[in-house]
Parts: structure tokens; C-alpha cells; sequence
């Protein structure tokens, strides 16, 4: 399980974070949402160890991975898969070198092995043959799933996902959704999502965290989301489903 607890982030004088604690379910796909601005990003990244914080703590499974040393950080890191939003596929590699990347890092295996490995994760979220293609030979959605695969490669225990959807089109969304979702159940990996996508927020959330100005307007679960009262959810779920409306309304007037 990860547990955040009186968590507080500030930039200068600027506070992103204001004390927020919770928990994320276990083999679930846990959402962050809320409007741009509102602190998403920077609780994930305070959540995996990319950004300090000023007060507060994180724990996996009960370790306390905020007060550890950068070694003592690395050994949960190996548990952890990370997809960055825009998937941040390093240029001077290839797909396979991309997708290695982490094998190189943290793991002990033969090059035989570490490309056994790649292969499978490629098979997984359906690139099969594209081991050699560099990234600016890649589709978006090829892309996110590039991402994807070098964030399993390590078979995580936990995985990250920055704005998964962000600048893909609403097939590829659904792709990549429905990719996350089962990577999450069929290895029982805990996921943590950061969107405001609302077909995400309604099609893979189990467990869902509304961020507002660095603070938790509201708290639960997937089938709660709907009938709540919390004004400022319904606020944010409105402007989102118009903003998708929009969308779709001009995507086809072009």
C-alpha cells in the first residue's frame, strides 16, 4: 500500500500541496484529478521521490520512503514503473534502447535476457517489430505505449502514469486507458493515474483523489463519483465533459 500523510509543498512562497493525506488501493488504478494547476503533478512526483517536500511523509508498504538516503530510495524505486506525460522517450535511443533503459539500471540480467524481456513488454501493448524505430518514427499513441512498455519492463509493483492521454486523440485515449487498466489487473500492479481526461475519470478510476489548489475537495470510489454533492467536483466534472463535447463538436466542423 502507499500512504501519504500531512503533506505539504511549497515553491518559495507559493504553497502547491496543503497538508493532504489518504492512501492508494492496492492492484487498483487510483486517480489524481482536478483542473490544470491544481498540484497533480507535483504530488506525483513528491510520491516518488522527483521533488522534495517541506513537511509530511510517504510510506510503501509501510517503509518510509521519504526519510530514506538516495540508496535506500533506489531499492523501492526498482519496485516502480514510471510513465511521464509526453512518454519522454530519450531521442538517441532506439524503441529497444528505450525500453531497456531501466533493465540497464536496476537489473543484473544478460543481454539476452534484458532483450527476452523488452520483447514481451513490446508484445504486451501491441509493438510488436518495432524494436529498431526511433521515436521520431513512432505515432503519439506508439509513443505512450513505448512508454508503457520501459515502465513494466521491471515488472513493477507500483506504477505511475503523468497525464497518460495528454495530446492523443480520443481513439488513441481509449487505447491507452483500457491498456493501463489491464496491465493493473492482470499483474496486480497499484496504479496511480494523474489526468483530467473525463472518459478516464469515468472508464478506469477505482479509487479517485480531486485535487483543487493543492487540497482534497473529495475522496472515493469510481461509482460514487456521479451521485456526489461536492460542488467543486461537479464543477470540475461539468467543464470537462463540455470541454470534451467542444472537442468533438469542432474536430468534425474542421
Amino acid at each position: 500500500m502507499i500512504e501519504f500523510k500531512n503533506l505539504k509543498k511549497k515553491f518559495g512562497e507559493s504553497v502547491v500541496l496543503k497538508d493532504i493525506s489518504g492512501e492508494f488501493l492496492n492492484s487498483k488504478v487510483n486517480l489524481i484529478i482536478g483542473s490544470s494547476g491544481g498540484g497533480k503533478s507535483v504530488f506525483l512526483k513528491c510520491l516518488v521521490g522527483l521533488f522534495d517536500f517541506q513537511f509530511g511523509e510517504v510510506k510503501y508498504d509501510g517503509d518510509i520512503f521519504s526519510s530514506k538516503n538516495e540508496v535506500s530510495k533506489n531499492v523501492i524505486r526498482k519496485k516502480i514503473g514510471m510513465l511521464f506525460q509526453g512518454a519522454a522517450l530519450f531521442d538517441s535511443m532506439n524503441t529497444e534502447e528505450n525500453v531497456m533503459f531501466p533493465l540497464n539500471m536496476f537489473s543484473s540480467f544478460s543481454l539476452k535476457e534484458k532483450k527476452k524481456k523488452v520483447n514481451a513488454v513490446l508484445e504486451k501493448v501491441g509493438l510488436q517489430g518495432v524494436n529498431k524505430k526511433m521515436p521520431n518514427e513512432l505515432s503519439g499513441g506508439m509513443k505512450k505505449r513505448a512508454g508503457i512498455a520501459r515502465a513494466i519492463v521491471n515488472d513493477p509493483k507500483y506504477l505511475f502514469c503523468d497525464e497518460p492521454n495528454s495530446g492523443l486523440d480520443p481513439k488513441n485515449s481509449l487505447m491507452i486507458d483500457d491498456l493501463i487498466k489491464k496491465i493493473t489487473y492482470e499483474n496486480n500492479i497499484t496504479t496511480v493515474v494523474v489526468t483530467h481526461d473525463i472518459n478516464s475519470i469515468f472508464s478506469i478510476g477505482d479509487n479517485i483523489f480531486f485535487l483543487k489548489k493543492g487540497e482534497i475537495k473529495w475522496r472515493g470510489l469510481s461509482e460514487d463519483i456521479e451521485k456526489n454533492s461536492n460542488e467543486d467536483l461537479r464543477e470540475f466534472l461539468f467543464s470537462s465533459k463540455l470541454a470534451s463535447m467542444l472537442f468533438e463538436k469542432n474536430k468534425y466542423e474542421v
